[in-house]
């Protein structure tokens, strides 16, 4: 019998590489509103905890909160028509997500990004493959808040350790440990090993096929 019935993954970092995507967006909100553009590197560090935290570390120090809100706004409006420029799945993911529902296993996606970037970017690359994906919405908390996952939980009847939280970040660490779930941290994504390791994370996957490999 297997250990898990469902496997949930974030998304920017740990299914799709959208780091573009969002620095781009990010510097023409910046450059719309008069202020200096970031680089890839600083946007990489920028992201995890939802666009609006996004955008509240990329402008300057001491902007006011109106001047973020306006830069919030553009960034929103613009990503709309823009969150699939350059991002795409990461290498492996489809086969893997293909892998594990032929095996039986149920997936979802719960992220802090829009949720209708997220409804968006399922649909366009991973048709069938999610039983149930969860974006950023109003009301509900942002990770590593666990109220997302626990929808996901409610939703299909699910316990604890039933499931398993795969991401790529610090925020994904604590959001499997404040839902009180198992949890497998990415290499490839948007935070490096020993940055996670340093926070206490101990399973990882090297490549996405590793994912079948340590759930089986």
């Amino acid at each position: 019998m297997k250990k898990y019935k469902m496997l949930i993954f974030d998304m920017d970092g740990t299914i799709l590489y959208t780091l573009e995507d969002l620095k781009n967006t990010t510097n023409y909100a910046l450059s719309e509103h008069g202020f200096p553009e970031r680089t890839l590197e600083e946007v990489r560090q920028f992201v995890g905890n939802g666009i609006h935290k996004l955008i509240e570390r990329a402008v300057p120090a001491g902007t006011s909160d109106a001047d973020i809100e306006a830069v919030f706004t553009t960034f929103e409006i613009y990503y709309k028509d823009h969150c699939m420029d350059t991002t795409r799945p990461y290498d492996g993911i489809n086969d893997l997500l293909t892998k594990l529902r032929a095996q039986g296993y149920m997936t979802a996606v719960v992220s802090n990004k829009v949720d209708f970037a997220v409804q968006d970017l399922v649909k366009d690359f991973f048709v069938g493959q999610f039983d149930v994906a969860i974006g950023e919405r109003e009301g509900v908390r942002k990770k590593p808040a666990p109220d997302s996952v626990y929808e996901v939980l409610k939703e299909f009847d699910l316990k604890k350790d039933e499931v398993i939280y795969i991401g790529d970040s610090d925020v994904d660490y604590a959001t499997a440990k404040n839902a009180g779930v198992d949890c497998i941290l990415v290499e490839w994504g948007f935070r490096d090993r020993a940055f996670l390791e340093s926070l206490g994370a101990t399973v990882f996957a090297k490549k996405p096929e590793d994912i079948l490999d340590i759930v089986e």
